[in-house]
């Protein structure tokens, strides 16, 4: 028993000298004897227990007797051990240095028996993923002697291959995640050891690893997360069915790892927000990290809008809207834009934006401008703003039926509480109770987004959110009351007179207050003359140089004002706009040009009153045209013609030139100067987008040039009549007498060339 006890605290295997005495050994099978003698050395305890005699088992003498001189001699390594007494021995595959062969030995806790079959399938699966990861450590272990250099293609080749060992071990444990994780509860724990890859690695593979394990976590999340919210319950005291345990001890288990994966996640985006007096440099692959990181949460908040800690990551985001890179802007942006676009609900979007709401006031509208045009992405038609008025009504119903009840017998309340039930379930078969709880929802959200528009204005109007904050109430201005229009109509009249803002601001003013009047609008008494003449004065400083953005805009606000306004405009503004839009086709690209022309067409269609500008006669209106008057009314546009279909019926594109032709042509609808009706059904907006330049593409497309040889140049023909003999000629095979017509041809030049000289 003493031999036991020695046995149970050293062990004889990382003795090197002995090892090399062993090499030439014939019986070199010690390893193995040594582990059935251990667990010969277990029955023999247990059958001790039991009062039996133990049996005895033949063995080699001189083993044993040479095993117990080299524990002896190895008194040192006894002290070292001590700590793994209560530990069980694992032996490892011997490696390899040079001349000598290293035996490895390893130490595992000893775990206690468990009753329940599911955490018995849970320490098999975790002893598997430890003995897969012991063979990879293992094969990592390179031997080599440190003090001898190392090249640089070594270091390369070396630091690949143990990435690629990594890769393969990643893999391995996101298959076997994602193989059947509901039903093989002990794989959901690989989820535990990716977390700590993603923690913790050597330093010459620590970024690369971070990356590799959150990728492969962020998607593995992506197809295991459920769609609905995780509820926490309290089942102790509560005897539930195997499936539903099972079920429940893998949510909780899987929302764990979800939570330590996020808590990671944010302390690697923590970086690229910088704190004031922070002034540490951080590196270049760690910012990399970082935005691989908001990335990889942006993507899981998209396909996972409704799952537990769905708040808590639209919060993050939030912040990270005003971040001072715009790449961390742009990326944050674009899932807010997503999310607002694809949610059903309602309920997140109303979240995000009374986090915004919460920003903007809380930084005083000092906030860059992708905060509030995030905005222009939500998906809002219908809403109730007059929901207090009907609450109002409601709780007056609501006292009237009151005192019916009251005077009403019990069998007269029993029928009148079935008919309330009945009425509740049609609701719901309809979905009725849905629509109500959603259109709720987004009324509170424009309610917000209004807030904050309107306190941009108020306070800072000269600010670089007015861009946004006038995109968003042209957007949804159908969605406001009636009550504001008069007092939006000043506020936006009374910027455009101070001249403080900018070509974009300005064409933002007029389209924003054009989209107003030119809806529920219409009814109320306002006069947008104002606006006439600053459109007007505008236009002509919109050219191919500036943004294609601005170009829309004056054509939109074009669009409103001489069609859908047409019979609230006096003639004069309508010829002078339409004069205008033919200068201005001048200076726009082709696309610009052909949206110019397209709106004259719709005029002239609408209007026969236009058909004067076709006309080149200058006898018809009164007075001198004008065009450096900024007001439309007065400028005399009756006076003049649209001249510059001329210049444009020579333009570069053939479209241009076809469209000019027809024009001139006053519109026919058949034979020479129709248009394709592929083209004439477009709306002016249309024609921009199809014919846009911008994608390197021209439409168009441009005819490959001819092949010429070189040496042989085509013969041009100076006198069509000696072209047509010559032809005839060569086609009768006849001998024609040329020298009379050769005789004329002289003289006529002669006499061409005289008069040149007199």
């Amino acid at each position: 028993m003493k031999f036991k006890k020695k046995v149970g605290q050293s062990s004889p295997l990382n003795d090197e000298s002995a090892l090399e005495k062993e090499e030439n050994d014939d019986e070199f099978n010690f390893g193995s004897s040594f582990i059935r003698d251990d667990s010969s050395d277990n029955d023999v305890s247990s059958d001790d227990n039991d009062s039996r005699k133990p049996k005895k088992r033949k063995r080699s003498r001189n083993l044993e007797d040479e095993y117990i001189k080299r524990l002896e001699e190895d008194d040192g390594r006894n002290d070292d051990e001590l700590e793994h007494a209560n530990k069980k021995k694992r032996y490892l595959l011997p490696v390899k240095s040079g001349s000598k062969l290293i035996r490895r030995v390893g130490f595992i806790e000893e775990k206690r028996e468990v009753e329940n079959e599911d955490a018995n399938g849970e320490l098999e699966a975790e002893n598997d993923v430890k003995e897969k990861e012991d063979e990879i450590e293992e094969e990592s272990a390179t031997g080599r002697d440190l003090s001898v250099p190392v090249s640089a293609a070594e270091m390369i080749a070396w630091r690949e291959k143990a990435l690629a060992k990594v890769r393969f071990r990643i893999g391995l444990l996101a298959t076997a995640v994602l193989e059947d994780p509901q039903q093989q509860m002990s794989k959901v724990n690989n989820l535990k050891t990716l977390n700590e890859m993603a923690k913790e690695y050597r330093q010459e593979l620590a970024f690369s690893v971070k990356k590799l394990a959150i990728v492969s976590l962020a998607e593995i999340f992506k197809d295991i997360l459920p769609s609905y919210h995780i509820r926490q319950q309290d089942t102790s005291e509560i005897k539930l069915k195997k499936d539903v345990y099972t079920l429940q001890n893998y949510e909780k288990l899987l929302l764990k790892n979800y939570r330590e994966f996020l808590t990671k996640i944010e302390k690697f985006i923590s970086i690229l927000n910088k704190k004031k007096g922070d002034t540490r440099l951080h590196s270049t692959q760690t910012v990399d990290l970082g935005m691989l990181c908001l990335k990889l949460i942006c993507d899981l908040l998209v396909s996972h809008p409704y799952f537990n800690y769905s708040q808590n990551i639209a919060q993050l985001l939030v912040l990270y809207l005003n971040n001072p890179k715009t790449e961390v802007r742009s990326i944050v942006s674009k899932c807010l834009s997503q999310i607002f676009r694809q949610d059903k609900k309602g309920e997140l979007s109303l979240f995000i934006v009374r986090k915004i709401n919460l920003l903007v006031k809380s930084r005083t509208n000092a906030v860059h401008s992708e905060v509030v045009s995030v905005f222009l992405s939500l998906r809002i038609k219908e809403v109730n703003l007059d929901q207090e008025k009907e609450a109002e009504l409601r709780e007056k119903k609501f006292q009237t039926r009151r005192q019916k009840l009251l005077s009403m017998s019990k069998k007269e309340r029993k029928a009148s509480k079935r008919l309330e039930q009945l009425e509740k379930e049609l609701l719901e078969t309809k979905a009725e109770e849905n629509k109500q709880t959603k259109h709720k929802t987004l009324t509170e959200v424009i309610k917000v987004v209004f807030t904050v528009y309107f306190r941009i204005l108020k306070n800072d109007p000269t600010s670089k959110l007015l861009c946004s904050t006038l995109e968003g109430i042209a957007k949804f201005a159908h969605l406001i009351n009636l009550e504001f229009y008069q007092d939006l109509v000043l506020v936006l009249s009374r910027l455009m007179d101070e001249g403080n803002l900018g070509l974009r601001q300005r064409l933002l003013c007029i389209q924003t207050v054009f989209t107003i009047l030119s809806g529920i609008g219409e009814s109320l008494a306002i006069d947008p003359t104002n606006f006439y003449t600053h459109l007007y004065r505008n236009m002509l400083l919109v050219d191919a140089g500036h943004e294609p953005e601005n170009i829309r805009l004056v054509l939109d606000s074009l669009e409103i004002v001489v069609l859908k306004r047409r019979k609230r405009i006096t003639r004069q503004r309508l010829l002078a706009f339409s004069k205008r839009l033919g200068t201005l086709a001048l200076q726009l690209q082709h696309n610009g040009s052909l949206s110019c022309l397209t709106l004259i067409k719709q005029v002239v269609q609408l209007n026969k009153a236009v058909d004067i500008l076709l006309e080149s006669d200058a006898s018809i209106g009164q007075g001198i045209f004008l065009p450096e008057l900024e007001d439309p009314e007065h400028c005399n546009a009756a006076s003049s013609c649209l001249f510059e279909l001329t210049s444009l019926r020579r333009h570069y594109h053939p479209v241009v030139c076809k469209m000019s032709d027809h024009l001139m042509k006053n519109l026919p609808t058949t034979g020479e100067g129709t248009l394709a009706p592929e083209i004439g059904k477009l709306s002016s907006r249309e024609i921009f987008n199809d014919y846009n330049p911008l994608e390197m593409a021209f439409k168009p497309a441009i005819p490959a040039p001819k092949k010429i040889k070189v040496g042989e140049k085509p013969h041009r023909w100076h006198d069509k009549e000696l072209e047509v003999h010559s032809i005839q000629a060569f086609q009768d095979q006849s001998n024609i007498d040329l020298k009379g017509l050769f005789e004329e041809v002289k003289k006529n030049g002669l006499k061409l060339e005289l008069n040149d000289v007199t």
